[in-house]
């Protein structure tokens, strides 16, 4: 895909948007003193071209009971398992991201549970039952004190 080259207004744009998906585009007009249709044909614009994807509802899981995040490095007996275990960790509701890294392990997933007992469960139960899965390495988060959407604007 071809990089966009964004102008002041366009990171503006962006900006309140990673803060505030759900401002309007009146609001963010009137933040950066443009016009709300100028803000719409902008934001259009950088969905067309793949800078914005989608926007998201972000969800407090503490709220529903989720208490536990967790980072599990996850070792194969052979990439030729790869495939396999992406799509089988793609169905673990508890799984929300998966990055494929360099260095001994060959995924690195974030994990959320209720409790200590369902992230045992769901190492032991369902990820490391996983062919192909030689071993998990676990890493307990005990705080977030960084949490951002892109700042490199």
């Amino acid at each position: 895909m071809k990089k966009k080259e964004l102008d002041q207004i366009d990171k503006q744009i962006l900006h309140l948007l990673i803060q505030d998906a759900n401002a309007s585009y009146v609001d963010i007009a009137k933040q950066i003193y443009v016009s709300a249709a100028t803000v719409h044909v902008r934001v259009k614009n950088l969905r067309a071209t793949g800078v914005i994807e989608s926007a998201h509802t972000q969800v407090n899981l503490s709220a529903l009971g989720y208490q536990v995040v967790a980072f599990v490095a996850i070792y194969l007996d052979r990439s030729s398992y790869y495939t396999d275990v992406l799509s089988a960790l793609q169905q673990l509701p508890e799984i929300t991201n998966v990055h494929s890294t360099t260095g001994s392990y060959s995924l690195f997933a974030k994990v959320v549970c209720k409790d200590h007992t369902h992230l045992h469960d769901l190492l032991h139960l369902h990820i490391q039952e996983l062919k192909g899965v030689q071993r998990t390495e676990s890493f307990i988060s005990l705080n977030e004190p960084i949490s951002r959407g892109v700042s490199l604007l």
